[in-house]
């Protein structure tokens, strides 16, 4: 698995971004893929994560309402539809993978995740 993440730039308060995380390896199948995100200073955070197995999604109360998380599990690919977005998620946005098929539910934990992607930007100016 080697993800690949992109659609991260600049915009303002209110508008909207969709990043995309590919897996140019596709060697192995994917159980669960998310995103979490790091803003300067703080610690990597949870943002949207995707079960394949019966299409289940989970959101940090940050971004319920406002972000969807959806994807293509055959080609593992996961994207981020962003909207009504604020300065406070500006931060490098990072997919991860997992191909645990008895992965431990937490959804929400880095090391729940063995794949990474290399990040991407996103600016939200006010």
């Amino acid at each position: 698995v080697q993800l690949q993440a992109s659609g991260g730039g600049l915009v303002q308060a209110g508008g909207s971004l969709t990043l995309s995380c590919a897996d140019s390896g596709r060697t192995v199948s994917t159980y669960v893929m998310g995103w979490f995100r790091q803003a300067p200073g703080k610690e990597r955070e949870f943002v949207a994560a995707i079960s394949w197995s019966g299409g289940a999604t989970w959101y940090a109360d940050s971004v319920k309402g406002r972000f969807t998380i959806s994807g293509d599990k055959a080609k593992n690919l996961v994207l981020l539809q962003m909207n009504s977005l604020k300065s406070d998620d500006t931060a490098i946005y990072y997919c991860a993978a997992t191909s645990r098929p008895y992965w431990n539910g937490l959804y929400y934990r880095r090391p729940t995740y063995e794949y990474w992607g290399q990040g991407t930007q996103v600016t939200v100016s006010s």
